[in-house]
């Protein structure tokens, strides 16, 4: 795994207790996005580097998450049917960017959007979904800090699943190990992926996501 770690004690020290951010684990010119499949469309991801296969439907939408424990609460620590492996997906900041630009909110907050009928427009304009959800600790439990996780369709998912990634990983014996620490509630123990703050090289771009 190329992915650096660090104690889960030691990130508690160095990320934010609240507020709207993208933590991810990054170098500096790339950064990691989680999800998590079914075997047969990780097995075809990791030997061809690319998403697709039989299993893969690039006609529906994919979401992401560069967050890795709001990752493990989603797939619940690749326990959930058809979530059982999770993939890291390397990509350029530039391209992520990219993603992040062209994402409207999945739904209306008066905060966000002028209107609804603004936020309908960017909608129906845009190809990726984008929401700010609570983020949780290992165990589950929601924080007050909010981690985003992007919705992919159409165009934007091609381009990111066949052009965009640099690299796949399979990360589930990690996710396995990590998870008899949490399972025996044994934090002190627990590593995870060394993540931090990421902010877009476009401010503009951070403005119109939200990012607080």
């Amino acid at each position: 795994m190329q992915i650096k770690t660090e104690s889960y004690a030691e990130a508690q020290l160095v990320l934010p207790a609240d507020g709207r951010h993208i933590l991810a684990h990054q170098t500096n010119e790339q950064l990691v996005v989680y999800q998590a499949y079914k075997p047969a469309i990780a097995d075809y991801a990791v030997a061809n580097q690319v998403l697709g296969g039989p299993e893969f439907n690039y006609g529906r939408m994919s979401w992401i998450k560069p967050n890795f424990l709001w990752m493990m609460c989603s797939c619940g620590w690749a326990s959930k049917e058809n979530q059982e492996r999770v993939l890291a997906f390397w990509l350029d900041k530039k391209d992520f960017d990219e993603i992040l630009g062209q994402a409207a909110f999945s739904t209306f907050t008066a905060g966000n959007y002028a209107s609804e009928a603004e936020w309908k427009k960017d909608l129906a304009s845009k190809a990726v979904r984008l929401q700010w959800d609570p983020d949780h600790n290992p165990y589950g439990d929601k924080l007050h800090r909010r981690a985003i996780q992007l919705g992919l369709k159409g165009e934007v998912l091609e381009r990111f699943g066949k052009q965009q990634v640099r690299l796949i990983e399979d990360i589930t014996d990690f996710v396995h190990a990590q998870k008899q620490h949490v399972d025996s509630r044994q934090l002190e123990q627990l590593i995870v992926p060394q993540e931090r703050v990421y902010l877009p090289a476009d401010p503009g771009i951070a403005m119109s996501i939200g990012i607080a």
